[in-house]
């Protein structure tokens, strides 16, 4: 059976008599369900062995159904990476498998579900010219006899889902295109379901990417225009050819232009040196080329040099995370965009990942930027997609951002502070020791350079300790120690130390440092916050971002930078990623680092010196 198939337009139909459905971008197909199931693509193939998901789904919902059989459904195979959005290169990379064992493990890593729009037959009645709105009524029976969600959901559970459709184009396309979804498909209520055409009652309005390229060459073959832009080196990179989308005088036009300048001639092609300029729209970049270019215009004042491989990269990010609303300004004292923000993230995120790894995470989120109100957030919320990792622990249900796709989401939701623990979900005991030495203002930041100064010179050099230092983004500094992962060092036993050196700033200089919790009881000392560091608190990461308006970053430094100059506000994320660039890492042994027999004798000698806290 052949699909009846939408018209593409550029103006959505409106009216009372049209409907809305979202358009997934995957493979189509006929489920045939009664004694024997079929599942067949367009071109009459079948797809049973490459998506063997709807035999585990027949034999698990086949009594509910059983009924209503035979049916005939017309819908989408999709790999959903949202209710809005499929991946199509996964459905492909799926549907190219032959190999069982291979099928087999695609199955558990890259669920598909099959989205059913139509049905074409009901009780081995033909429904296809029944009106639209009644064969949707029917479809949707048939759904409700194994799931009453009203949405696809990401889950992939079940096989089969519907597709429902919305009344209001404009709040459909908002949750389209901020989903990063292929497009909409406009049906007309009373439309028939038509086999093998392509029907002006069904309108498909597609969520484009533009492109600007230069024409590289003609083939005189099949007419289609070859494209390509300049990469980051300066040299000529092939994007894919079109021929959809010009008219027949524009066709001739161009055609005519590339002969009038061509190079180059052999038997098939024309070859042009870059020189005429198009906009194009296109769906996707998969596989080195443009999925389904369209042509838009002619670029007559527009320079080859601005058609560069960098508008692609734009538009297609190093994840394949949907991000919504990347021109949004998140910081008023500074030009910083969320793009911006996530570009950031996209650089630092092998910096920061170690300390983020299988630890229950504590975010600070900004919704409308910095211009707005944050709030913490350490439930993972019940919309967050399947690959986000979660811990439970004293009723809380953590992310554990253990990957990129994690990271980047999460910066999509605003996340802008990342706040950790001191230990991973491996062990009860803490992974490093940090103190926090806060100045009460920016005013008094030497003296938290002074005090890790002291710190350092004479606790972590003549203990043999090898500690690391941040600034905090703020106005403050904070002292890593990093501890041994075999000898498991007890929160009581570090809290002796944390509290020693706490101490011993006090009895060095009472006047200039303090333990005093009380602000108000704290005068112009640095506080040495050593009760920070204990089971259920958090510091923020080391690369993260701070919540202020200048957007500064928690910076590792080396220590030789104390006795330079240095701004307790910390760094920018440009200066960040610069730093790192050029000046390498300062934590970049961080993990490498033990401590253990000398952390050993010093908490043999509180033993046997002090008791226990």
């Amino acid at each position: 059976m052949r699909p009846m198939l939408p018209t593409l337009t550029f103006s959505p139909p409106m009216g009372d008599e049209w409907v809305y459905e979202t358009k997934y971008d995957g493979f189509r197909a006929f489920l045939y369900l009664d004694e024997k199931i079929a599942l067949m693509s367009r071109n009459g193939n079948s797809l049973l062995s490459s998506f063997p998901e709807v035999n585990r789904f027949v034999h698990t919902y086949r009594s509910a159904f059983a009924s209503l059989l035979p049916v005939i459904l017309d819908g989408e195979i999709t790999i959903l990476v949202n209710e809005f959005k499929s991946d199509f290169s996964k459905v492909q990379k799926r549907a190219r498998l032959k190999i069982r064992e291979k099928i087999k493990e695609a199955v558990e890593q890259f669920p598909a579900t099959f989205l059913a729009f139509d049905v074409l037959s009901w009780q081995g009645k033909n429904m296809m010219e029944k009106p639209y709105e009644e064969r949707k009524k029917l479809l949707r029976s048939f759904i409700q006899t194994f799931c009453n969600e009203e949405m696809p959901n990401v889950r992939q559970d079940p096989f089969v889902q519907y597709v429902p459709y919305e009344n209001n184009y404009f709040d459909l396309w908002k949750k389209v295109t901020d989903a990063g979804g292929e497009g909409i498909v406009a049906k007309h209520r009373k439309s028939a379901w038509v086999e093998g055409r392509r029907s002006d009652r069904w309108l498909k309005v597609k969520n484009w990417k533009k492109v600007n390229a230069f024409i590289t060459a003609f083939d005189k073959k099949n007419e289609y225009f070859h494209i390509g832009v300049y990469d980051e080196s300066g040299l000529i990179r092939t994007i894919g050819l079109f021929k959809n989308g010009l008219t027949g005088q524009e066709r001739e036009i161009l055609r005519k232009a590339v002969k009038e300048n061509a190079q180059k001639e052999d038997d098939r092609f024309l070859y042009i040196a870059p020189g005429i300029c198009v906009e194009l729209f296109y769906l996707d970049w998969y596989e080195h080329k443009l999925r389904e270019p369209y042509f838009s215009k002619f670029l007559f004042e527009t320079s080859p040099r601005t058609c560069t491989f960098q508008q692609l990269i734009d538009n297609h990010p190093p994840y394949s995370v949907t991000i919504t609303h990347p021109e949004k300004r998140l910081w008023s004292g500074q030009r910083k965009t969320k793009k911006d923000y996530l570009d950031y993230l996209t650089n630092i995120y092998p910096y920061m990942a170690p300390f983020l790894k299988n630890r229950p995470l504590t975010v600070i989120r900004y919704p409308h930027g910095i211009f707005g109100e944050g709030f913490f957030q350490k439930n993972c919320p019940d919309y967050a997609p399947d690959f986000v990792e979660t811990y439970e622990e004293d009723g809380i249900r953590f992310i554990l951002c253990n990957h990129f796709n994690t990271f980047i989401w999460l910066g999509n939701q605003l996340a802008i502070e990342f706040h950790i623990p001191f230990r991973t979900i491996e062990r009860k005991n803490p992974s490093e020791i940090v103190i926090d030495l806060d100045p009460p203002t920016k005013a008094e930041f030497p003296l938290a350079k002074e005090a890790a100064m002291i710190i350092k010179e004479d606790i972590m050099d003549k203990l043999g300790l090898t500690a690391f230092i941040k600034v905090s983004g703020k106005r403050g500094l904070q002292l890593y120690i990093p501890l041994s992962t075999e000898c498991s060092f007890t929160w009581e036993e570090t809290r002796m130390f944390t509290k020693f050196i706490a101490d011993y700033l006090v009895a060095k200089d009472e006047n200039r440092f303090t333990t005093e919790r009380l602000k108000i009881n704290r005068g112009n000392r640095l506080y040495i916050d050593y009760v920070q560091h204990g089971p259920g608190k958090t510091i923020i990461a080391p690369f993260s971002v701070r919540g202020n308006e200048q957007a500064t970053v928690a910076t590792p430094i080396f220590w030789k930078e104390l006795y330079g100059p240095l701004e307790p506000d910390g760094f920018s994320m440009s200066q960040v990623l610069n730093r790192l660039s050029n000046k390498g890492n300062p934590f970049e042994t961080y993990f490498q680092v033990k401590n253990e027999e000398p952390f050993k004798e010093i908490v043999s000698f509180f033993k046997r010196n002090r008791p226990l806290f």
